[in-house]
């Protein structure tokens, strides 16, 4: 069995609750157990609470939901890059996938709510990638 952990932004609540939701009936689904769920403030703030996780030896993929919708500066495009850039350092770092269910930037409210799935995307990629590294 799979052993996932969630990281769900709090920040648009609304969008990631439902993306929360689609994650944990596609892990059940597929199999996997969710043995964590950490919510953070922001997806800026996911890092950190993904690498606390990473070094739980009962956590084989951490999964990353969040949601940020453009505003009125380039402060959306800031906040991604710099989350996912740090969530890919640490999937190398600590040899372990963390998949990014995160959406945006640059989207409107509706495009948010059109990519809700991104959250069940985001487990089927982190189980897939945990049974195919055991195959190597």
């Amino acid at each position: 069995m799979v052993r996932l952990a969630l990281v769900v932004a709090e920040f648009n609540r609304d969008i990631t609750y439902m993306m929360e939701k689609v994650a944990e009936e596609h892990a059940e689904f597929l199999g996997a157990e969710i043995k964590y769920k950490i919510r953070v403030p922001g997806v800026f703030d996911i890092p950190l609470a993904v690498k606390k996780l990473l070094e739980k030896d009962d956590v084989d993929a951490v999964v990353t939901i969040g949601c940020v919708i453009e505003g009125e500066t380039e402060h959306d495009e800031i906040v991604m890059h710099n989350a996912a850039r740090k969530i890919a350092d640490l999937t190398l770092q600590y040899d372990k996938p963390v998949t990014l269910g995160i959406s945006g930037p640059g989207m409107t409210r509706l495009q948010a709510e059109e990519r809700i799935d991104y959250g069940k995307r985001a487990v089927e990629a982190a189980v897939k990638m945990v049974k195919r590294l055991k195959e190597i």
